[in-house]
């Protein structure tokens, strides 16, 4: 089991509409530094992180956990996912990831 280093950290910004799930007012952003462990996995990250906010973790996540939702958009280094990281992605600590809600209509 890693532990984790309260030297590596990455930046969780949440933003939009998003920021309602973290307690903030629906509007701007909000940043949480995190705490990780060398090597540790995004999916990991966001898994601990998003579990302290039960709304935010249901819309973050499929029921089962094992895939993001649909409404949520992840970046990391201002880059969305598949570009150059994935939920399996090794985290060396000083990542900016970004959650961002999806907007709908036309």
């Amino acid at each position: 089991m890693s532990v984790v280093s309260s030297a590596l950290k990455v930046t969780v910004e949440v933003t939009t509409w998003v920021t309602k799930l973290v307690g903030g007012d629906g509007t701007g952003q909000r940043l949480f530094e995190e705490p990780i462990a060398a090597g540790e996995t995004l999916r990991h990250v966001l898994r601990r992180w998003s579990a302290r906010f039960p709304q935010l973790d249901a819309a973050l996540w499929t029921p089962d956990h094992a895939a993001l939702g649909e409404h949520l958009e992840v970046l990391v280094n201002d880059a969305v996912l598949g570009v150059a990281h994935d939920l399996d992605s090794a985290l060396e600590g000083g990542e900016h990831i970004t959650l961002l809600g999806q907007f709908m209509g036309g």
